[in-house]
This record gives C-alpha cells, structure tokens and sequence, in this order.
C-alpha cells in the first residue's frame, strides 16, 4: 500500500490585537478566513486550523485552492504628516 504523502501550503497570516485581548487573524489569499486566539500561540493554531479546513474543504468540493501571491508584500511603511503648528514653524524657518 502506498503512503499518501501531505502537500504544504503556505499562507501570509496576518495577525492583529483585538480590543478586548488576544488577536484577530485573517488569511488574505483565503476570503473569509478568519480566526481567533487568546495568546499569540493559540491565535497560530487556530489559524493553521482554519486554513487547513478551508484547504480541505475546497479539495473536498473539487474547487480551486488558491495559491499564495509571490508579488504582494506586507510592510509599515513611516509617512511624516505635519500638524499646523509644526508645519508653520517649518514654514517660518524656511522664510528667515
């Protein structure tokens, strides 16, 4: 008998702090799949829980499994706004 082997697939996971504590996880290649944790550590398993029964479920239907994007990138990106009085200050010293 032959051993079925696992296919691994990777996702970007995007893990945000909820208000009222743990964090909120959503997995952008997959829509609508989305998740939840106490801790950092349970908000991981249960996102590689909620993708593995999506994964599974669109197998199961025949449906397309979406690949991750290899042209997105997630970043911060610092932008400088100034406020009116900081912006008047940098106009005054641009004038003198």
């Amino acid at each position: 008998m032959r051993k079925k082997q696992a296919k691994i697939y990777k996702y970007t996971a995007i893990f945000e702090p909820a208000e009222e504590g743990g964090y909120i996880v959503t997995i952008p290649a997959l829509p609508g799949c989305v998740t939840e944790g106490d801790t950092f550590e349970e908000a991981q398993k249960m996102a590689k829980d909620a993708i593995q029964c999506y994964v599974e479920s669109l197998i199961k239907h025949g449906e397309l499994v979406p690949e991750e994007s290899k042209k997105e990138f997630i970043g911060i990106i610092e932008v400088p706004i100034f406020t009116a009085s900081a912006f008047r200050e940098k106009l005054k010293l641009a004038i003198c």
